[in-house]
C-alpha cells in the first residue's frame, strides 16, 4: 500500500482488514450474539438476523468506508471533519461528536469485560474454576452448604455456584465490592489490561493497533477452531439424558422451533438481531469511518469491507454459535440454558460455560484457551475504540499522539473506575451500555445512512465505492441505502423506543448510580460538543475547506498539483 502524504497510513490492505475486522470481532461475537440466539428460541433468532445482515450491517459498513475514505483524501480523520466535508453545514460537525462520543464510552467497561476474560483464563490455568482443586469456585461451593462436591454435585447445585462466583466477581452485590476486599490481583490484572491497551495505541495507527491485530487476529481463530473441534467431537455425557447430543444442540442454533412464529411476530426480536448487527459489525460505532479515513484513493474499499463483514460473520456465527450453544445444550439442556439468567448478556458465556468445562474432558484447557480467545478478542477491538478520538485531538488542536493518549488514558481511566465502583446489579454499566452502546448508536447510523444517501448522493457515492475496487457492487445497494435502510431504521428506532425506552427512563429515576451515569455521558457529549465547535472554527480560520470540492474528482490526492 502506498503512502498517504500528511499522516498516518497502514502499512498494508490486509492490516486494514484485520484492524476493521479487530475492531468488529470482540466479545459480542462470542457472549452477546449466542445469548441472544438462546433468548429468542434459538433458528427462529437467525432469520431476523440474516435480514438485519443484508439490509443494514453491509450495505451501512459499504457507506462507511466510502465516506470516511471521501473525507480522507480531502485531508480529514476525524468524524466531525469528515461530516463537514460531506455535508456543508455548520451542524454537520455536532453529529461528528456522536461518533467520537460512543466509542469512548463504550471503552471505558468494555476494558473492564476484557480483563474479566483474563482473569478467568488465569483461574483456569491455575484450577480455580474447577471443581474439586481446592480453589474460588470450591469456596463458593462450600458457602452454599450442600452436600457432595465435584462430580458428586448436581447440575442445578453447579449452575448456582458459578453464578454466585461470577456475581461476587464483578461485585453485583453492593457497591464497592469490586475494588475492595482483598481484591489486590484483580486490580493488578484490570491495570495491566489497560496499560496494555494504552501501550498499543500510543504506538500509533500502523506500529501498534495495526500490529497488534496482524498477530491477535490469527491467535484468535486458531483458539478458536481448537475449542470448536474439542465442541464438535462432544459424545452424549448423560445416558439417561440421550436427546441432551450435538446434533440436538446444532439443530436447536438452526433449526426453528414451535414458538418460531411467536418469535418471529415479537418485535424485541428483529430489534435484538438490528442491535446485534450494529454492535457486531461496528457500523454506527464511529470507527469504520476512522480507519477508512487513512485509505488512499485507489486503495480498495468495496473488496476489503465485505472481507472485513464476512470475517466477523464468521468469527460470530461460526465459531461463537457453533462453540457456545451446542456445548451448552449437550451438558445443561434446555433447562439447564434457562437456569442461567438468559436476560443477562454474560450468561452463558460466564456462568453456562464454566458448567460445560467442569464436566468436559481436558475442560481446564478448554477453558483457558476459550477466556484467552475472548480476551485476544477483546483487546483487538478495545485498542481501535480511542483512535477516533485520538484523531480529532490531533487535526482538531494540533496536538501530538502522547498527549492525546495521555488526555485520553485520564477520562477514560474515570470512567472504567466509575463503572467499577458501582457495580451493584451492573447499573452503571448497563446504563452506558444502554444509552451509548444501543440507543445513540442506532441514532449515529440513521445519520450517517442520511449523510451517505440524502447529501453525498447515491450517484457520487457508488462511484466513490468503486475507486480502486476489486470488486463490483450492484447499483441497486445504493437503493437500499437510500431507501430501505433508512427506512428499516426508523422502524426499529420506533419499535425501540416503544418497547424499552419507558422502562430504561422508569429505571432511571428511580436509580442515583444511572442518573450519575447519564450526567456523565451529558457531559462528556457537551465537553464533545464545545471542543467540536473550536476545531470548526480553527479549520476554517485556515481554510481547510477551500477547494475540496476539486480534490478527488479528477483522481487527485491531497497535495498533488493538477
Amino acid at each position: 500500500m502506498s503512502e498517504k502524504p500528511g499522516g498516518e497510513q497502514w502499512t498494508s490492505r490486509m492490516g486494514v482488514i484485520m484492524a476493521v475486522a479487530g475492531s468488529a470481532v470482540g466479545i459480542g461475537n462470542y457472549l452477546r450474539f449466542p445469548g441472544l440466539a438462546v433468548e429468542h428460541g434459538g433458528g427462529a433468532f437467525m432469520l431476523p438476523y440474516f435480514v438485519a445482515l443484508l439490509l443494514l450491517g453491509i450495505p451501512l459498513s459499504w457507506a462507511e468506508w466510502t465516506m470516511g475514505r471521501y473525507g480522507g483524501i480531502r485531508g480529514f480523520n476525524s468524524a466531525p471533519g469528515i461530516y463537514s466535508v460531506i455535508w456543508r453545514h455548520p451542524a454537520a460537525k455536532y453529529f461528528g461528536a456522536l461518533a467520537l462520543m460512543i466509542p469512548l464510552i463504550v471503552y471505558m467497561y468494555y476494558v473492564l469485560i476484557e480483563a474479566w476474560c483474563l482473569s478467568y483464563a488465569i483461574d483456569y490455568l491455575t484450577g480455580d474454576l474447577m471443581t474439586g482443586h481446592g480453589g474460588r469456585i470450591d469456596q463458593v461451593i462450600a458457602g452454599m452448604d450442600v452436600a457432595g462436591d465435584g462430580a458428586e454435585l448436581s447440575s442445578a447445585t453447579k449452575v448456582a455456584a458459578f453464578s454466585k462466583y461470577f456475581d461476587e466477581f464483578i461485585g453485583a452485590g453492593q457497591d464497592g465490592s469490586a475494588i475492595f476486599g482483598g481484591r489486590g490481583v484483580w486490580l493488578v490484572i484490570l491495570t495491566s489490561v489497560f496499560l496494555l491497551n494504552f501501550a498499543c495505541i500510543y504506538r500509533g495507527l500502523s506500529h501498534g493497533i495495526e500490529k497488534l491485530c496482524n498477530i491477535a487476529i490469527p491467535v484468535l481463530f486458531v483458539l478458536s477452531f481448537a475449542v470448536l473441534f474439542r465442541v464438535l467431537t462432544l459424545g452424549t455425557p448423560d445416558p439417561s439424558k440421550p436427546d441432551q447430543n450435538l446434533m440436538n444442540g446444532l439443530g436447536f442454533m438452526w433449526n426453528p422451533s414451535e414458538k418460531a412464529i411467536a418469535e418471529l411476530a415479537d418485535p424485541k426480536t428483529w430489534l435484538d438481531a438490528a442491535g446485534q448487527i450494529f454492535f457486531t459489525l461496528g457500523v454506527g460505532f464511529g470507527i469504520i469511518i476512522n480507519y477508512s479515513s487513512y485509505l488512499r484513493r485507489k486503495d480498495d474499499i468495496a473488496l476489503s469491507s465485505l472481507t472485513a463483514t464476512s470475517i466477523n460473520e464468521f468469527s460470530e456465527v461460526c465459531h461463537g454459535g457453533l462453540i457456545t450453544i451446542p456445548a451448552a445444550f449437550v451438558f445443561l439442556g434446555i433447562g439447564g440454558l434457562a437456569a442461567t439468567n438468559l436476560d443477562s448478556t454474560f450468561a452463558v458465556g460466564f456462568v453456562a460455560l464454566p458448567n460445560v468445562f467442569d464436566a468436559m474432558w481436558g475442560g481446564r484447557l478448554f477453558g483457558f484457551m476459550w477466556y484467552f480467545m475472548l480476551f485476544t478478542a477483546a483487546i483487538a477491538a478495545s485498542v481501535s475504540m480511542l483512535q477516533p478520538c485520538i484523531a480529532f485531538l490531533e487535526e482538531g488542536f494540533g496536538l501530538k499522539r502522547r498527549a492525546s493518549a495521555a488526555i485520553l488514558g485520564g477520562v477514560s481511566a474515570f470512567g472504567c473506575t466509575f463503572v467499577l465502583y458501582f457495580s451493584k446489579g451492573s447499573v452503571a454499566l448497563d446504563t452506558f451500555d444502554f444509552w451509548v452502546g444501543t440507543f445513540l448508536m442506532f441514532m449515529l447510523a440513521l445519520v450517517q445512512t442520511i449523510l451517505y444517501g440524502w447529501v453525498l448522493g447515491i450517484e457520487r457515492g457508488h462511484r466513490e465505492l468503486h475507486q480502486g475496487a476489486n470488486l463490483n457492487v450492484p447499483y441497486f445497494v445504493q437503493y437500499v441505502l437510500k431507501y430501505v435502510t433508512p427506512t428499516y431504521l426508523v422502524t426499529v428506532l420506533i419499535a425501540f423506543i416503544w418497547l424499552k425506552l419507558g422502562s430504561q427512563l422508569e429505571a432511571v429515576g428511580k436509580s442515583v448510580v444511572a442518573q450519575l451515569s447519564l450526567g456523565i455521558i451529558a457531559i462528556l457529549l457537551g465537553g464533545l460538543m464545545v471542543m467540536t465547535w473550536s476545531a470548526g472554527r480553527r479549520w476554517s480560520r485556515e481554510g481547510r475547506f477551500n477547494g475540496l470540492d476539486s480534490i478527488g474528482e479528477q483522481g487527485l490526492e491531497p497535495g498533488e498539483k493538477r
